[in-house]
């Protein structure tokens, strides 16, 4: 670890040869510096707890507040109604362990090393929000799921980047695929035992809807599959209803305990002045949504409510991103948010009392994703970057040449037999049929993003403009694609599940050699 720790630093000083990452590396040294003294505590009004509420795996479409038929969400849609109901929310990534990253960091998926891909390491000098209220006096800690799945003991964390855990009180799930911690008593036991004094940020991090799910149990919990509305890029099907049915059920249960710990706040007389924030970590674990920067991947649910600061009943259409989230919580305290922060705090708009598109300067949002799970020759990723602006959203598929779901030996497992050496097109799924460089979509005409519009000559300026803005973006916040080193990614180990079987380097949580960067390989002129 000492020697990857040195490797950065070499790429650091290398970087700052160019004026541009010369910038990106005094954000480094600033955040360091800022590491170094406790935040200062604020004084004057009693400040404010912090309660983040975050699902794992809900697409912004499936919940009460927002319309979806079969599906009840009374806890978010409270806070939706005592508070705001964001239209375009977006998660930094499509991937749990990424998006929880960037919303600890207020950083984008590529400037978060390890912790920008998935089930990697979380680097120990990336600052986090939980950590920068607990120096300010906050009691801080999570339950179910906090930055996750991914190891941070090998870099030296003293606890999970969200806070300690507080997992301790377990219940009866109704279903198989619903885990046994009990979130609200688990909440409950942290309020009490916290020293009172002290203000509080809990990290409230459902293990559900994620997969896998307990085939039925929608139907037999009395989900009527006539009231299931698929998109479109799903085919109909009953099985299909039945899935989703099945992550309604268990979004229902994330939303029962966020109701619970709503009600243990107000008997408690801190519902006036706790800023909740409710939303999801990416996009519903089915085709075309998660693992993907199409809208179903990254576009999430997101309501926030503080009743002594936030003003009831506001629908806000502005485009806001996971990595505002970290500096919304240490300004809405009183902290300024470190340099290293990328992300603008929601403050403004929080406190505005309009409606509709609030800030004309959030024009956009940006989007990431390097490796998922193992299921390419290698252990390869498939990175995308993209932006979203409030009508388009603009895909770089960097290496096309790839297959975007896995390599055809993983797509099509159980299916293939040793002497297969060609595989039609026509086997695979859609989705796991290779990409173009480039993809293009009209957001308000094709929201499920199924017409690319990437080689029509009519959106060639859209397009040219686009991609402008979202490399410039990339190249002056260091994205090692866009600075001459991408095979850094490659490199990074993953300590989930490895497929020795699909050929390469499979060695769990080790650094993959043929793609470490050394002396003079990041060098910026490479590009």
């Amino acid at each position: 670890m000492h020697q990857h720790i040195n490797r950065r630093e070499l790429i650091q000083t290398s970087l700052a040869a160019t004026a541009g990452a010369a910038t990106c590396l005094l954000y480094d040294k600033l955040a360091r510096a800022q590491n170094d003294s406790p935040p200062k505590i604020p004084k004057g009004n009693k400040r404010p707890n912090i309660l983040l509420a975050i699902s794992d795996d809900q697409s912004w479409v499936h919940a009460g507040a927002y319309g979806c038929p079969g599906l009840k969400t009374p806890a978010f849609d409270r806070v939706a109604q005592q508070g705001i109901l964001f239209n375009n929310a977006f998660s930094a990534a499509p991937m749990c362990t990424v998006s929880r990253a960037c919303l600890l960091t207020g950083r984008n998926q590529w400037q978060n090393h390890e912790a920008g891909t998935h089930w990697s390491v979380f680097p120990r000098d990336l600052t986090v929000y939980p950590y920068l209220l607990q120096e300010a006096g906050y009691a801080v800690g999570y339950t179910g799921k906090g930055w996750s799945p991914g190891e941070w003991k090998p870099t030296g964390w003293p606890t999970n980047p969200a806070g300690p855990e507080f997992n301790q009180k377990k219940c009866k799930p109704p279903t198989t695929g619903i885990h046994k911690e009990d979130y609200a008593a688990n909440f409950r036991y942290f309020l009490d035992q916290k020293d009172t004094s002290k203000p509080f940020c809990f990290w409230y991090g459902a293990s559900e809807p994620h997969g896998p799910w307990e085939a039925g149990s929608g139907v037999r919990m009395g989900k009527k599959l006539d009231e299931i509305v698929l998109p479109p890029f799903l085919e109909e099907t009953s099985e299909n209803r039945s899935k989703l049915a099945d992550i309604f059920v268990e979004i229902e249960w994330f939303d029962k305990h966020l109701g619970q710990m709503l009600d243990l706040l107000q008997e408690r007389g801190e519902l006036e002045n706790t800023l909740i924030i409710v939303t999801g970590d990416n996009g519903t674990s089915i085709a075309h949504a998660k693992s993907n920067l199409y809208e179903y991947g990254v576009h999430v649910p997101m309501a926030a409510m503080w009743p002594r600061r936030i003003a009831p009943g506001r629908t806000v259409d502005d485009l806001v991103s996971f990595i505002d989230l970290a500096p919304t919580f240490l300004e809405a305290v009183g902290l300024s948010p470190p340099p290293s922060m990328t992300g603008r705090s929601l403050m403004n708009i929080l406190t505005s009392k309009q409606h509709g598109q609030i800030d004309p300067t959030r024009v956009s949002v940006f989007l990431g994703q390097e490796r998922g799970s193992h299921v390419r020759y290698d252990n390869l990723g498939y990175p995308m970057r993209a932006i979203r602006t409030h009508r388009y959203l603009f895909i770089m598929n960097l290496k096309p040449d790839r297959w975007p779901v896995g390599d055809p030996a993983y797509v099509l497992r159980g299916r293939l037999s040793s002497s297969d050496t060609k595989i039609p097109l026509e086997a695979l799924p859609p989705d796991a049929r290779k990409r173009p460089p480039e993809q293009l979509f009209d957001i308000r005409r094709d929201p499920e993003c199924m017409r690319d519009l990437a080689q029509n000559a009519a959106f060639k300026q859209v397009q040219d403009d686009l991609r402008h803005r979202l490399t410039e973006t990339l190249r002056y916040q260091g994205d090692p694609r866009f600075r001459g080193y991408g095979n850094l990614w490659e490199s990074y180990p993953r300590f989930g599940q490895m497929r020795p079987e699909l050929g390469g380097f499979a060695e769990r949580g080790k650094y993959n050699p043929n793609y470490q960067v050394g002396p003079g390989q990041e060098n910026p002129s490479n590009l």
